[in-house]
């Protein structure tokens, strides 16, 4: 795998934003975008607050070199304990950016690294922060089709993000081809193996694994600065994943991410899709609905069926989902947290909600989350939405403006208009080669 691995590093620590396609780096400034609105959304929640509280307990730092103040909170940290933070706290609000072939997100761990790396090194340009970004997005998302490939177990995205982290801190940081080599061994050997549908069956804020993740990969890197050595990558160097490198730096992952219009877990959205479009179609209004009966794939059928107590519990709720896109006609923070969890008419609704597996939507999964939904309504009309597969992936994107607007929605509230549009300004022109991460860095940290 010698040839593999001198490909990975080039790629890794030589590609410069010029050998990106524009579009590539465009799809990167969007997710960027769009990633800092829920890292915003959620820092009011408890498993932000108790993630950044864990960091400023456990994870402080006594280097300035490897020392960084934690997002939208203020506090200095070490730079693997703000991306810690960072990363869980995003997790728990599940409307962040994701990879179908992956069965999982990259931008939650990368983007949180992204900032505390920053805080460790000079200031760099908006086309090398999106080119970093663009690297470990392509790194992290075929380390997890590697790893998928050669284990049982479905294990969540920290378990490969660490890769991806890695990859782009050691980038940043100006490590060598060796040293990168032995982070990677590291963050792969300690990445959180952990398994995906025990979080499903179960939903808690251990979520996706993202904050440990990206612990794992930037605590890797500056182990492997010190001299740390770690097994070669398996998930990199052996042969039989040689087939998941084999595009890097001519398939752009990047440009085949997934936005989500919703902040619940994507396996959701397929039906709650289905049922907005029936509702747009017929000016149906939820006090008209006698029953719902859901078809999707099995991972789908086995999220949380009741009533949820917990914002964990709500985002991985698809009878939840559905009957809160019902009466509401969105779904927003306000919804899966708070007063929303005991709101009387989604629970009313969620009685006549049943939810079925198909083998057809689970043949076609993971690379899309589809669902058909019937709604038999109080008249004894039965409404048919068709198979539908969940918006916002490559098959069917958001515009551009819709992901802006989305950010507007989930930012705004905590940091303010003036704030949230001076956001866009700085992510959306980091690909003019005169723009500067500081300029984005500016307004990062303030407490909400």
């Amino acid at each position: 795998m010698a040839d593999n691995w001198r490909r990975l590093t080039g790629f890794a620590l030589r590609c410069s934003g010029h050998d990106i396609p524009a579009t590539t780096m465009r799809a990167a400034s969007f997710s960027l975008l769009d990633t800092l609105g829920m890292t915003v959304a959620s820092a009011p929640l408890d498993a932000g607050r108790i993630a950044r509280e864990t960091a400023h307990l456990l994870y402080g730092a006594n280097a300035p070199a490897t020392s960084a103040r934690m997002l939208f909170d203020g506090r200095r940290v070490s730079m693997a304990g703000a991306a810690f933070a960072a990363a869980s706290q995003t997790d728990n609000l599940d409307g962040h950016d994701g990879y179908n072939p992956t069965k999982g997100h990259i931008g939650v761990a990368l983007v949180p690294a992204l900032a505390a790396v920053a805080e460790t090194v000079p200031d760099f340009s908006g086309p090398e922060a999106l080119a970093a970004l663009v690297i470990g997005y392509e790194i992290a998302g075929r380390a997890g089709l590697a790893l998928h490939a050669t284990v049982s177990d479905y294990h969540t995205s920290g378990a490969w993000n660490a890769i991806g982290v890695t990859a782009l801190g050691a980038r940043l940081r100006g490590m060598g081809d060796e040293a990168l080599r032995q982070a990677m061994g590291i963050a792969e050997y300690h990445g959180p193996r952990s398994q995906m549908m025990r979080e499903i069956a179960n939903p808690t804020m251990l979520h996706d694994g993202s904050g440990w993740g990206a612990m794992v990969g930037l605590s890797a890197v500056v182990m492997a600065e010190q001299g740390f050595t770690g097994a070669p990558a398996v998930t990199v160097e052996a042969d039989e994943v040689a087939r998941h490198w084999a595009d890097l730096g001519s398939f752009w992952q990047m440009e085949n991410q997934y936005i989500k219009p919703y902040p619940v877990c994507r396996w959701a959205h397929g039906a709650i899709d289905a049922v907005r479009q029936i509702c747009i179609d017929h000016d149906l209004t939820h006090d008209a609905v006698e029953g719902v009966r859901i078809n999707s794939f099995h991972e789908a059928a086995c999220l949380y069926p009741a009533m949820p107590d917990s914002t964990s519990q709500a985002q991985y709720s698809l009878p939840f989902s559905v009957a809160t896109m019902l009466v509401h006609g969105r779904i927003g923070v306000e919804h899966i947290a708070g007063e929303g969890l005991s709101d009387p008419v989604v629970a009313a609704l969620l009685d006549r909600i049943t939810v079925w597996e198909d083998e057809r939507h689970s043949a076609r999964f993971p690379e899309g989350r589809w669902a058909d939904v019937q709604i038999t309504l109080k008249d004894g009309r039965r409404l048919d939405s068709g198979d539908v597969n969940a918006r916002g992936g490559p098959e069917n994107p958001l515009a551009e403006d819709q992901i802006i607007g989305k950010f507007i929605e989930f930012a705004a509230p905590g940091v303010g208009q003036a704030r949230a549009d001076r956001m866009v300004e700085a992510v959306l022109g980091f690909q003019k080669p005169d723009s500067r991460f500081s300029s984005l860095a500016a307004l990062l940290y303030d407490p909400i």
